[in-house]
């Protein structure tokens, strides 16, 4: 039966693996670095760099859930979690800053950036329609289903793909302005550059599970040397 093929769990085991490492190690980090007062609350941190970089049109809102921490380029606004709105802590102002460092990108035209933002739609339907397509391709031997399916799901894959410099630039703009900018200190820095340095992995281990996910696909339906019976 496909649902319960043995070289399934074969290829999503190593990001499933990743993953869960990654999270646990984004949460520690996090939690240890929030018993470490700053001088500024994580909205005040954003404001602070955001203002020094000239975009004083970003809005800084609290949205609620853990770590759900983003930046909006339609709305131009930062959406901060409580504990990282509220909280003076050296977790909370690195990842404020790391948010802050999107805006910077999109207001830098930052090509990443707008590729990604580009991608959003194909690949939230890549992520959904792409699989359905690719499992009953398969299950039907509908070639050109499963062809289609991989085409959609092939966008995700690239999203996550870019994701990657996306994110890392962001932690590394706002590593390099918190120090230029004097909200933290040179000995503060550090355990911010733990916590977001933290936080890339759960990144790596997106990129890497559907990337697997991917190859698993391809080898089913027979483009990589697999089989499509």
């Amino acid at each position: 039966m496909f649902f319960f093929d043995p070289l399934y769990l074969l290829f999503m085991i190593p990001g499933l693996v990743l993953s869960l490492w990654a999270s646990a190690r984004t949460k520690s980090a996090f939690k240890k670095f929030s018993r470490i007062p700053a001088r500024m609350t994580g909205a005040q941190a954003a404001r602070s760099m955001l203002d020094q970089a000239g975009l004083y049109s970003v809005s800084v809102k609290r949205s609620s859930g853990f770590l759900s921490d983003h930046y909006n380029p339609a709305t131009r606004s930062l959406g901060l979690s409580p504990d990282v709105y509220e909280r003076n802590s050296i977790a909370a102002v690195g990842v404020a800053c790391h948010e802050a460092g999107h805006a910077i990108q999109h207001a830098r035209s930052y090509a990443p950036l707008q590729l990604r933002t580009a991608l959003v739609p194909t690949a939230s339907i890549g992520s959904n329609l792409g699989y359905l397509a690719i499992v009953f391709g398969i299950m039907l031997s509908f070639a050109g289903m499963v062809y289609v399916g991989i085409a959609l799901f092939s966008a995700t894959v690239l999203f996550q793909l870019v994701t990657l410099p996306v994110e890392f630039d962001a932690s590394n703009r706002a590593k390099q302005l918190v120090l230029r900018y004097g909200i933290v200190s040179s000995y503060e820095r550090d355990g911010m550059d733990r916590v977001l340095n933290a936080a890339a992995w759960t990144y790596v281990a997106a990129a890497v599970s559907s990337i697997l996910t991917l190859l698993y696909f391809l080898m089913r339906a027979g483009l990589l040397g697999g089989s499509d019976d």
